[in-house]
C-alpha cells in the first residue's frame, strides 16, 4: 500500500521536548498544543515519504491505562488512534511499561500486513530494533524521527539510528510551533486580580479556641498559617505554610495507630476544606451551604454530555482554568441568584458539599496523577482561586445594571 503511517512514542517526544525547551525532561514544565502537534507530524510524513497519511498512532503511559485529558483530546481527532501502557510507581519514581511491547507488536503486524509502504518511528528505545528490522525484511522503508537534544548530542539508541532507511531531526524550530515551557513565574501566567485568592485562603486566622494547641510550640513557630507570598514579575508565589496549625494530613499522621495524641481543643472539629486549621463550629454546615444546589442537580442530560465534550475538546487542565470552568457552569445554571450572593458572602470558604464536587471535577483532568491519588496541596489552592475569580467576576455582573 502507497501510504505512511507514524508511530509516536509520546514519553520520548514530549520528554525530549521538555529538556530541551525547559532544561529538564518534565512533561509538567511543558504546555502542548495537541491539535498543532499532530498536524504537524501528519504534513511532516506526508512529505518526507511522499505517500498519504493513514494514521498517527500514539503510545504513552497513564495510571491503569485509564485515559488523560491529553488522550481524551487525542483520541477524537481525524487519523489519530491512541495505545495506552501502564504508569506504575517504584522506588518513588513513576516509569511506563508495556509502551514499547505495544509499539514493537503494531509495528511488526503493520508490515506483515502490508497496510503501508512507510513508516515513521518518534523513538529514542533501542528496543525497538527488531521490529524495526522485521518491518524492512517485509518491505517497508523506516523513518526514524529524533527530537534536538537539549545537549546537542544523541537522545536515541545508535544501534536503532545505524538501522533506520532514513533519519530526520525535529529540531527547536520545528517543536516550539506545537510546545512551549512553561512560566515558572507563579501559579498561572496572569495573577488573580483584584483579591488575593491564594493568599487569603492560606491566610485565614486561628480561632481563639485553637490557640491552647500551639501554645507550647517553640516561639519561632508562628501561631497562625501566614500566607507568605513573594511578588515575582508581577505575579505571587506561595511560600511553604506555617507549621504551627496542624494540617489535615497532620491530623490524620497523628491519629495513625500508635501516634502520640495530637493537643486538640474541646468540640473542635476540622475547617471547612478550604481553610487550614481548627475552628469551633456547630455539627454539619450553616442552613445557607445546605441549601446550595450542587452542579450535578442544576445539570440535564444533554449539558452533561456538552460539558464532556468542552472538557475534551477545549478545557486544557490548568488547576486555575478548571476551578473557572466549574463556576462558570454552576453559575449560568443557577435559577435563583440568590444563591450566588450567599456564596460570595462565604468567601474564603466553599461549602463541603460544592468543594467536593469541584475537586472531584478536578480529578477528570489528570490532577491525580503522580501524586498518589491525591490532589496536590497547591494545586487545590489553584483550583479554588480559580472558583473564586469566577465567582467574583459574576457577582460583579449580576451587581452592574443592565445597559451600564
Amino acid at each position: 500500500m502507497d501510504r505512511c503511517i507514524v508511530l509516536v512514542d509520546a514519553g520520548y517526544l514530549l520528554g525530549a521536548a521538555a529538556s530541551l525547551l525547559a532544561g529538564e525532561p518534565s512533561r509538567s514544565r511543558i504546555t502542548v498544543d495537541h491539535t498543532a502537534l499532530v498536524q504537524g507530524l501528519r504534513d511532516r510524513a506526508e512529505s518526507d515519504t511522499q505517500q498519504p497519511l493513514l494514521r498517527i498512532y500514539w503510545f504513552d503511559g497513564a495510571p491503569d491505562r485509564v485515559p488523560q485529558p491529553e488522550h481524551r483530546r487525542l483520541r477524537v481527532m481525524p487519523r489519530v488512534t491512541v495505545r495506552l501502557g501502564a504508569l506504575t510507581r517504584s522506588d518513588g519514581r513513576w516509569a511506563q511499561k508495556g509502551v514499547d511491547a505495544a509499539m514493537h507488536a503494531e509495528l511488526t503486524e503493520l508490515a506483515r500486513n502490508r497496510a503501508c509502504s512507510d513508516i515513521v518511528l518518534v523513538t529514542g528505545d533501542g528496543d525497538l530494533l527488531p521490529g524495526m528490522m522485521a518491518a524492512k525484511e517485509h518491505g517497508v522503508a523506516v523513518h526514524l524521527w529524533a527530537v534536538q537534544a537539549a545537549d546537542g548530542d544523541y537522545n536515541q539508541s545508535e544501534d536503532l539510528v545505524a538501522e533506520a532507511d532514513e533519519r530526520r531531526v525535529l529540531d527547536r524550530a520545528w517543536i516550539t510551533r506545537a510546545v512551549r515551557a512553561k512560566e515558572t513565574g507563579g501559579i498561572c501566567a496572569q495573577p488573580p486580580a483584584p483579591r488575593p485568592e491564594i493568599a487569603a485562603i492560606l491566610s485565614a486566622p486561628l480561632p481563639e479556641s485553637a490557640l491552647s494547641a500551639t501554645a507550647e510550640r517553640p516561639a519561632r513557630e508562628p501561631a497562625h498559617p501566614v500566607a507568605d507570598t513573594v511578588a515575582r514579575n508581577g505575579t505571587e508565589e506561595r511560600a511553604t505554610p506555617a507549621r504551627g496549625v496542624p494540617t489535615p494530613k497532620d491530623l490524620a499522621a497523628l491519629r495513625a495507630p500508635g501516634a502520640h495524641p495530637a493537643p486538640q481543643p474541646a468540640n473542635a472539629t476540622l475547617r471547612w476544606s478550604s481553610d487550614k486549621g481548627w475552628v469551633d463550629r456547630p455539627a454539619g454546615e450553616p442552613a445557607e451551604a445546605v441549601s446550595l444546589p450542587t452542579l450535578a442537580q442544576l445539570t440535564t442530560a444533554e449539558q452533561r454530555w456538552a460539558d464532556r465534550e468542552e472538557d475534551i475538546t477545549t478545557v486544557g487542565g490548568d488547576p486555575y482554568e478548571v476551578g473557572q470552568v466549574f463556576a462558570r457552569r454552576w453559575v449560568e445554571r443557577l435559577g435563583d441568584h440568590v444563591h450566588l450572593q450567599r456564596l460570595s458572602g462565604m468567601y474564603p470558604r466553599i461549602p463541603h458539599r460544592v468543594d467536593g464536587e469541584l475537586l472531584r471535577y478536578a480529578a477528570r483532568f489528570g490532577l491525580l496523577a503522580h501524586k498518589d491519588d491525591q490532589i496536590d496541596e497547591h494545586d487545590r489552592y489553584a483550583i479554588r482561586a480559580g472558583f473564586w475569580r469566577e465567582i467574583d467576576v459574576r457577582t460583579a455582573t449580576e451587581r452592574t445594571p443592565t445597559g451600564e
